[in-house]
């Protein structure tokens, strides 16, 4: 029998997601996937796996999970979430072995807002259109196309041990702050007038609480449209900004629409569709226009980041309790008989 992912508990919005299910767009099914793009490969780069294989994305509400029926190979990667292995503390980018009967509690932290839990291996699951990627509006995907909760196990197929002790990942391209996001223009900008395109760049715009994976709604000074705000529709691209008539915009994520009928006054670029998906709600960001050849070298180094394996660092333990440290001689060779030096 294949070793098994046991969720222990789940927050709302913990789902499996691999690298999204494309191709479908034209019948009104959009890819899913994860939210943070970057994040989710590393993971997975980590462990030996297929950049786009599942794993488990984490949402705020945090998830514990073990192991049964033999050691499973784990990495965590995203945003700065608080993690705990049988209670001690780990860094926030993480590769490990989780054994039977231990737990590992991945929670959320100051600092981002989606993590990605992946097993050295492949999870056992049916797709769906070629996909694993749970639609939850949708309700397929993923393990019957639901989030995860208590009591779910996940066979894993393959399965292969991490490191024998916990290590840091060694991935600096995670740290993304998300204060500014770059954009290319349109494919709707003409309609706004020039001033509001100038105020639109230069926001600043708060990321509210009402955000899914569904969309980012921002908060600041209105915009207004210079031709109306009805468009015949057309295609949503992850990152499109559409702007209703009230003018404030929303930026469309990983399960949007397949269509909409506002003017889409600019796109986030690739590169950076993670990093204000790890915006937490009542950050400020501003928004920065690229041009094509920009944004096309983001993207080609965010490819060049994962195209090796992924660093390890061994973890420096700093958390001895006091009964480990009474149980050890700290002074031996320092120290000779009555308080003579050792040579």
């Amino acid at each position: 029998m294949n070793p098994r992912l046991s969720i222990l508990s789940a927050g709302p919005g913990v789902t499996l997601q691999d690298g999204g299910r494309h191709g479908y767009l034209r019948y009104g099914i959009t890819a899913a996937g994860p939210m943070d793009p970057l994040a989710h490969a590393t993971a997975n780069r980590a462990l030996g796996n297929p950049l786009g294989a599942t794993a488990l994305e984490v949402s705020l509400g945090g998830v514990e999970v073990t192991a049964e029926g033999g050691p499973l190979g784990i990495a965590v990667a995203g945003g700065a979430f608080r993690l705990a292995l049988d209670g001690a503390p780990l860094p926030p980018a993480c590769a490990l072995t989780l054994h039977p009967g231990q737990s590992l509690v991945v929670r959320a932290g100051r600092v981002g807002a989606w993590a990605y839990l992946a097993a050295a291996g492949r999870f056992d699951l049916p797709p769906t259109l070629g996909s694993t990627a749970t639609h939850t509006r949708s309700g397929f995907g993923g393990l019957d196309g639901r989030a995860l909760r208590a009591g779910d196990r996940l066979a894993v197929e393959d399965a292969r041990p991490g490191p024998a002790d916990p290590h840091a990942l060694v991935a600096p391209w995670l740290d993304r702050p998300p204060e500014e996001i770059r954009v290319v223009l349109g494919p709707q900008d003409d309609f706004f007038s020039d001033d509001q395109i100038a105020a639109f760049l230069a926001g600043p715009w708060t990321v509210t609480t009402k955000g899914d994976r569904m969309a980012c709604f921002l908060d600041g000074t209105p915009l207004t449209h210079a031709k109306g705000y009805n468009i015949v529709s057309d295609g949503i691209a992850m990152g499109a900004i559409q702007v209703p008539g009230e003018g404030w915009p929303i930026v469309l994520m990983a399960d949007r629409q397949s269509t909409g009928g506002y003017p889409k006054i600019a796109t986030v670029i690739g590169p950076d569709l993670g990093r204000l998906a790890q915006a937490q709600g009542g950050t400020r960001i501003r928004f920065r226009a690229v041009d094509r050849a920009e944004a096309v070298a983001a993207r080609r180094g965010e490819a060049q980041a994962l195209a090796g394996p992924v660093a390890m660092e061994p973890l420096i333990r700093t958390d001895f309790s006091a009964e480990f440290l009474l149980g050890r001689n700290l002074i031996g060779g320092v120290v000779d008989g009555a308080g003579a030096h050792a040579p």
